[in-house]
């Protein structure tokens, strides 16, 4: 009997989940903001926005970051000062050479439990403008449930982040503009199964409103 027992244990077991819920990053909802050092003087930012990727993540656990993973692309063409001929002096090749580089990645190598429950440090390897090297985010978790517009599981969440620029062969005017440059990043993620029926519903939706419309005229 009990053999019988330890063996149904070890097939249920078995056939656990072996790794966390993949959620779908909204790139509506996947922005950031970065600041740098003007000449002492000010401190701009610029907004990079409609990131795209995937969070590997175990709703039922937050806290632990034994299977998370995250792995996002920026499109450095989103990149908006607000000021038109920074944007374009940001974009040319003295800065991020968006025509050759047109994106920034991130893929997450290690998570580890923060300070608190609701904190984890992401370590993983950003390439940007052709060079790749590692950064840390702390992460915050701010919500995990069902999104009431959507009725979909979802989890929000923010992170920080400082780096150098010139580490990334982005040193112009460095020391008189400065290195260092925090980031503060937003993002939310939904279940990718459900996300997706969901987008091709939406998808069906459109197209057959503009077929009314047309047959209309």
């Amino acid at each position: 009997m009990m053999c019988r027992v330890a063996f149904a244990a070890t097939v249920a077991l078995a056939s656990a989940p072996l790794y966390a819920t993949t959620y779908t990053l909204e790139p509506d909802y996947t922005q950031g903001i970065f600041r740098w050092n003007h000449l002492g003087f000010s401190s701009p930012a610029a907004q990079f926005s409609q990131g795209e990727g995937t969070l590997e993540f175990d709703p039922a656990d937050p806290a632990d970051p034994a299977r998370a993973s995250v792995k996002v692309t920026i499109p450095l063409t989103s990149l908006n000062t607000g000021v038109p001929a920074l944007d374009e002096d940001f974009r040319s090749e003295d800065f991020f050479a968006t025509a050759r580089f047109p994106t920034a990645t991130f893929k997450s190598t290690r998570v580890e439990k923060g300070g608190a429950r609701d904190q984890l440090k992401v370590t993983g390897d950003l390439s940007l403008h052709g060079v790749v090297r590692p950064v840390v985010l702390d992460v915050t978790l701010v919500k995990v449930g069902t999104n009431p517009r959507t009725s979909l599981p979802t989890v929000g969440f923010q992170a920080t982040a400082t780096l150098k620029r010139s580490d990334f062969g982005l040193g112009k005017y460095v020391p008189q503009v400065g290195d260092e440059i925090r980031i503060e990043i937003i993002s939310q993620a939904v279940e990718a199964k459900p996300y997706a029926e969901y987008l091709k519903a939406q998808a069906a939706k459109k197209a057959a409103a503009a077929a009314q419309d047309a047959a209309k005229k």
